[in-house]
């Protein structure tokens, strides 16, 4: 590096300037440059708006353990994302409600509900639509769980027993277990030594295996996988009651989503997920991570039953 004065030439006189204030003009002349790229008018269009996708939030209500969420919606928001052009954004939450509430905010623009928690967002969002399912879902099943040589053999046999139910808002964890336990005359608050909510299917399971409670009540689909997939110990809890079929999962979008990204932006993403199939290349690991072999429609008209029990039961009032 030369010691010498830099030189800056004029039209008549050559006048010498110390390095360091040189150097000094030089960085604010890149600053302001950047300044003056970056500035522009509130509301103008610049070429990396224009380029740039709006972002779809989805979620789903955290039933399971953290990894299998992260895996099933990322999964999805990939795939959506290629799919309908919009940069889709998993959002995880801490708990049922959370979604329901995030969702009647419009800060998610569509997620993945039990029957209840569907319910539940459709009346806080006013022209919510459900618009797919797994072919299962119109016939899920809940699974009561005890350790084995306890005894209990029947529902009739939990009277006196401690009990874990899922998530209070839960369909398959609480709700439709409720509506079943009533109509073999229990009411788990008068007839239960003591009742507690796990938060999630995974910890029901769990809590009946560790020996922390008597009995509990999940989802058949969750309960299947893990005995499958060899985390359960069945020398420790088995089932011994499985309910009548109900309607159950669902995705829902909000009502605004043609009116946020464009016409035609719901019908789109129902496209989407009515595609993904056995025959679809990319869909078997994201069907793999919901558990199952497709997505089929559905409409709000079948949970009306769900809206019916929640109802009955007090857990749905206004």
């Amino acid at each position: 590096m030369s010691l010498f004065p830099a030189r800056i030439q004029t039209s008549t006189k050559t006048i010498r300037l110390p390095v360091p204030l040189v150097l000094l003009l030089a960085l604010s002349a890149i600053i302001l440059a950047a300044c003056s790229s970056r500035e522009h008018t509130p509301g103008e269009t610049t070429n990396s708006d224009a380029t740039a996708r709006p972002t779809l939030y989805i979620a789903g209500i955290p039933d399971q353990d953290i990894a299998v969420l992260e895996k099933r919606f990322g999964l999805l928001a990939g795939y959506l994302s290629d799919e309908t052009g919009l940069d889709v954004r998993y959002v995880p939450s801490i708990d049922y409600s959370a979604v329901v509430s995030a969702f009647r905010q419009g800060d998610i623009h569509m997620a993945w509900y039990g029957g209840l928690t569907g319910v539940q967002a459709r009346l806080a969002a006013t022209g919510a639509m459900a618009i797919a399912q797994r072919p299962e879902d119109q016939e899920f099943l809940s699974v009561f769980v005890a350790r084995p040589g306890s005894g209990i053999e029947t529902l009739i046999d939990l009277q006196g027993k401690t009990f874990t139910f899922g998530s209070e808002s839960s369909t398959s964890g609480n709700l439709m277990p409720r509506f079943f336990l009533g109509q073999a005359g229990i009411v788990p608050e008068d007839d239960f030594a003591a009742v507690t909510y796990s938060g999630s299917h995974d910890k029901t399971w769990k809590l009946v295996e560790s020996g922390s409670v008597e009995a509990g009540a999940l989802s058949a689909v969750v309960w299947r996988n893990r005995v499958e997939g060899g985390s359960v110990d069945t020398a420790r809890v088995e089932v011994f009651y499985t309910t009548e079929p109900y309607y159950d999962y669902h995705w829902v979008i909000r009502g605004d989503l043609d009116r946020r990204f464009g016409t035609g932006t719901a019908t789109k993403i129902q496209e989407a997920l009515l595609k993904l199939g056995p025959s679809s290349n990319g869909s078997s690991e994201i069907l793999d991570a919901f558990n199952t072999t497709a997505f089929i429609e559905t409409s709000n008209e079948n949970y009306e039953a769900i809206e019916d029990v929640a109802r009955q039961l007090g857990i749905i009032q206004n």
